[in-house]
């Protein structure tokens, strides 16, 4: 538009200038002129539009060629993009899936825990059971600490002369000697004593019960487990529960007190395995000591007959320089044998002239 406006100027400028140029003229040269003038221009400016145009739509094609191009590049960048984002996308959806199913599975483990601990509070409620589970975790200590019971350290169930069976018997040699290890798991009252659902006057109650219930098993085990002549005069009382042993130690030093006085030693999983293992080197080291005194009384043997070797030894090494003097001497005979047999032969026989008379 603003084309057509210039060329529009430019026309009425040179009209302007050939009438100033030729106002001298008649009026019908100037008519003619204008009419001639007219025309070129009018022509000049069609090649013009057609030009134009020509050039417009030429500059249009290529400009909606690059836009095209530019376009289908953005079209493809955004393409590549988007795949590459939802290629991202969809490894953390999988990711996310994946992790999902990781926490069902956790849950439904928590889950099927959470059924075993029921499980397990109903079997602690028996007390059959109960003592089935102290003896198991007792021989799996026992089994840590010195092995199979084959190897004659220990045995389970071991039954006394007086007819009462142990849960366990160490044979240690001496001076520790045979110790008893019963299991008991006062259970009961000890849930009542400690539970808070419940008044302080219950606790209280259910807490004398519960101390009742660990002297009955510290004089059961001393006066069925302790036999005289048979054992030591200790004996060791095994709680399967860690949280009922730091009850018994935290909070009721009588028992402990009571207990050492009748010479039983109350031990929790943690403080039966260090006391096992501490037995364990002691034997080891009797052992050892055993095996010393072994060795020292076989060294003194070994020095008893060594000293012999020695005397004999002098006495055959007197024998031999006694045999070899005599043979040295033997030596020097024999060489002067030798020598009268060599001066012999050497001797010339003077042939003895007969004269004749």
């Amino acid at each position: 538009m603003i084309d057509y406006i210039i060329i529009g100027l430019i026309i009425i400028v040179i009209i302007l200038l050939i009438i100033l140029i030729t106002k001298k003229n008649n009026n019908n040269d100037i008519i003619e002129k204008l009419g001639k003038f007219e025309t070129d221009i009018t022509k000049s400016i069609g090649d013009f539009k057609f030009d134009f145009s020509k050039v417009l739509t030429s500059d249009f094609d290529s400009l909606n060629e690059r836009i095209e191009r530019k376009l289908t590049l953005i079209n493809d960048m955004v393409n590549e993009r988007l795949d590459k984002n939802f290629e991202k996308s969809n490894k953390t959806f999988n990711s996310v899936l994946e992790r999902l199913s990781k926490i069902d599975e956790a849950q439904k483990k928590i889950d099927d825990l959470g059924n075993d601990i029921v499980s397990l509070q109903g079997v602690l409620t028996d007390k059959k059971t109960r003592g089935t589970f102290g003896e198991v975790s007792l021989e799996y200590i026992l089994n840590n600490a010195f092995g199979s019971s084959s190897n004659g350290i220990y045995k389970t169930q071991y039954k006394f002369e007086n007819g009462y069976v142990v849960d366990a018997i160490l044979f240690a040699p001496a001076p520790l000697g045979t110790i008893s290890i019963d299991s008991k798991f006062p259970l009961e009252n000890y849930q009542k004593m400690t539970d808070k659902t419940k008044t302080k006057e219950e606790r209280n109650m259910y807490e004398k019960l519960f101390i009742q219930d660990v002297k009955k098993h510290i004089n059961d085990i001393k006066t069925k487990y302790i036999v005289p002549g048979v054992t030591t005069e200790e004996a060791i009382m095994f709680l399967p529960a860690e949280a009922i042993f730091a009850e018994i130690n935290a909070y009721h030093p009588e028992l402990i007190t009571y207990a050492y006085n009748n010479k039983v030693w109350i031990t929790g999983p943690t403080t039966l395995i260090s006391t096992l293992y501490t037995i364990s080197m002691i034997i080891k080291n009797i052992e050892r000591d055993k095996y010393a005194k072994i060795i020292h009384e076989e060294l003194n043997k070994l020095s008893v007959e060594f000293s012999r070797y020695k005397e004999r030894w002098e006495k055959l090494s007197k024998n031999i320089k006694a045999v070899n003097n005599s043979v040295d001497e033997l030596t020097t005979t024999t060489e002067k044998i030798t020598k009268k047999f060599d001066s012999i032969n050497r001797v010339e026989i003077k042939k003895i002239e007969v004269k004749d008379d």
